[in-house]
């Protein structure tokens, strides 16, 4: 019995998740020759508050970043 678990960044409608749901099990089926019956889908989703990559919240992707000088970041390249 396959079970697959997917998790979203964010939110999908109702229709976009049935829609998931039926194309994954669509690819077990003609890929595994799984039964339809006997997959299983969950979906999460996870809010973007809840959520980081490269250090930062997904959140906050699209803010712009402050300059390297506005946050004191030891790395940045000097200013000439």
């Amino acid at each position: 019995m396959p079970f697959v678990s997917i998790r979203l960044a964010g939110s999908a409608t109702k229709a976009q998740k049935a829609g998931i749901v039926a194309d994954v099990t669509s690819s077990l089926v003609a890929r595994l020759g799984k039964n339809p019956a006997a997959v299983q889908v969950v979906i999460e989703e996870v809010s973007p508050e809840n959520y980081g990559a490269g250090g930062q919240l997904i959140a906050d992707r699209d803010s712009p970043a402050p300059a390297a000088s506005d946050k004191g970041d030891a790395h940045a390249e000097p200013r000439s």
